[in-house]
């Protein structure tokens, strides 16, 4: 389907470094071979180019082999590799090449723009001329947009007739929900759209409302929604999707008391509706309820994750409900985060033969040693869930129906309690891992178990969320994780630690050695003598971001810019956090 080409691109890009690990050195040496065994080299039939081709990246296809003759003009011309334009992160000037070269010629048949840097925005969508010279593009990506420049760009975009599928990722806080639908919702060729946005935390819950008439409908049959939305607004929302197939909101929010919810008395039959997937933050179940009264009479697919009111772990009521207003339901996915202390008499209900007959079974995991409020009460069938949240207590006796566990569709694990040697699960296509609890007692045991239930090498992204983790333990964890290109963590670990010491370490020098990282974010400030201790660790970095003392702003671009090293060769987009008067107060810089 034209609508998970965000996937397609994605599974793409990750089976071509498995293929080939290193594709800038595999370029290298094959472009300098070319020109002397040239003669051997052109016999090579055009089906052995093209496989050639799925390893590269258009940039270098073009770069390698389109000045070579007229013959691989051709092929690249007559191939389907300009259909697709994928601009991931890369250097000013090799852009401008990318831009003038490959984009700008062939705009006329591309099908798809990917753009992951806010400059490229502007500079491929220059003008409403330009714009419309895309006469054939069906998806557009961008990664990172400001709400102003996007509002610029959409008048224009419901002229390209055959846009079906907007992908955009707002790089600043939005203001107002009902401008950024009601934009999206001119583009009346539009059947996939996947929204991400954030809010400030003290920004006023009315300023979020979305407030569309009755008569305002959105061809959209798949909608993503990663960002608040408030629940009083939900109705309004569904009620301007008549072809509505897929929904999927991560943060459905209590908004202002003072914000009316939609009109009741009116709301349409979503007769395409299947797929459901919701998010509940302090969302009553009676209110819930009437939006599944409303609304989901042909749902198929039900995704639930809720964290307050137990009414949600009231079996009884699921049941009924089901059986009155959604007769057609076949997968309930519920995951209820909070403590179930003292409900244990409820939630048992849901091991009755209702619930063993549809074959859907739930289970409990917490961490007893720590708070009753902190477990999740899920259900057990796996129903290709992409995130779970690793909790080291289960009570294996709550059910004796209970199936054993796939986690095979599992890509980012959340560890949200200590692992320990005998609760450990097997997640063998984890390539993200975040963790949420800080752990006094970090030591060659965890990475031994963490390396049990996951493949660290297999890892490509590591999100440190508490603020104390010890550099140590840090650096030693990349020891595990080669192919890692993605991490996040706290500069705390920087600030507490002699650097000059650390960097002596064998650990250090045999991290920086293997690790692969291109791009870093670091939460909290980091000082000149810090970020040198950091490039020096990872001497592959591309983009940074992180928060500066303004006091050595100057000093620290100097010296990132400098050229008179090569410690930041590969260097070419910072982000400075905490920047009044720039993009959520984060300057960018990119050469």
């Amino acid at each position: 389907m034209q609508w998970q080409e965000n996937d397609v691109i994605q599974n793409s890009n990750w089976i071509k470094k498995r293929k080939l690990h290193n594709v800038d050195f595999f370029s290298d040496v094959f472009s300098k071979r070319i020109y002397s065994n040239r003669y051997h080299f052109e016999d090579l039939a055009n089906e052995i180019f093209y496989e050639i081709f799925e390893y590269l990246d258009l940039y270098d296809i073009y770069k390698g082999f389109f000045n070579l003759n007229q013959r691989f003009q051709n092929l690249i011309i007559n191939s389907n590799f300009l259909n697709q334009i994928n601009i991931s992160t890369m250097s000013k000037s090799k852009f401008e090449y990318y831009h003038k070269n490959i984009l700008l010629p062939n705009k006329h048949r591309i099908r798809l723009i990917r753009l992951s840097n806010p400059f490229m925005n502007e500079l491929i969508f220059s003008s409403a001329y330009t714009i419309l010279r895309f006469i054939h593009l069906e998806t557009l990506i961008f990664d990172h947009i400001e709400m102003k420049d996007f509002i610029k760009l959409i008048n224009h975009l419901a002229h390209l007739h055959e846009l079906y599928s907007l992908i955009i990722s707002l790089a600043d806080h939005i203001q107002s929900l009902s401008v950024l639908f009601s934009s999206i919702f001119q583009l009346k060729k539009l059947k996939y759209c996947k929204i991400e946005y954030t809010i400030k935390d003290d920004q006023n819950q009315k300023s979020i409302s979305f407030d569309l008439t009755r008569h305002v409908f959105s061809p959209i049959q798949y909608l993503i929604i990663n960002g608040d939305f408030p629940f009083n607004s939900l109705n309004n929302l569904l009620s301007c999707l008549p072809e509505l197939h897929h929904i999927s909101i991560q943060s459905l929010v209590n908004s202002n008391d003072n914000i009316k919810t939609g009109d009741l008395s009116y709301y349409i039959h979503l007769r395409y509706l299947k797929y459901v997937s919701f998010k509940l933050n302090s969302i009553d179940f009676n209110k819930f309820e009437n939006i599944i009264k409303q609304f989901f009479d042909y749902v198929e697919i039900l995704h639930l994750t809720m964290n307050s009111d137990e009414k949600y772990l009231n079996a009884k009521l699921w049941q009924q409900l089901i059986i009155s207003y959604m007769p057609y339901l076949r997968i309930f996915d519920m995951k209820y985060q909070g403590s179930i202390e003292n409900k244990y008499d409820i939630i048992k209900q849901f091991s009755s033969s209702f619930w063993i007959e549809k074959k859907w079974f739930f289970t409990h995991e917490h961490d007893w040693k720590s708070t009753m409020d902190r477990g999740v009460f899920y259900s057990s069938i796996p129903y290709r869930r992409k995130d779970y949240m690793y909790y080291w207590a289960s009570d294996e006796q709550l059910y004796s129906h209970n199936q054993e566990e796939n986690f095979n569709s599992v890509n980012h694990l959340f560890i949200c309690s200590k692992i320990k040697d005998h609760c450990l699960k097997c997640f063998p296509n984890v390539n993200q891992l975040i963790f949420t609890l800080f752990f006094d007692d970090w030591n060659d045991s965890i990475v031994r178990n963490l390396n049990c239930m996951i493949s660290l090498e297999q890892l490509t992204k590591i999100v440190l969320e508490p603020y104390r983790i010890p550099l140590e333990d840090i650096i030693r964890l990349l020891c595990f994780t080669s192919n890692l290109h993605t991490l996040q963590f706290h500069t705390f670990g920087l600030h507490h630690n002699n650097l000059d010491v650390v960097r002596r370490n064998y650990a250090f020098e045999y991290a920086s050695k293997i690790n692969k990282i291109k791009s870093l974010i670091l939460h909290g400030r980091c000082s000149l003598n810090e970020l040198e201790f950091i490039v020096n660790l990872f001497p592959q970095l591309k983009c940074l971001e992180t928060g500066m003392n303004r006091t050595e702003i100057q000093q620290i671009i100097r010296f990132l810019l400098s050229k008179t090293h090569n410690k930041t060769q590969h260097l070419f987009y910072l982000c400075i956090a905490y920047t009044p008067k720039y993009i959520n107060s984060n300057l960018y810089l990119w050469w």
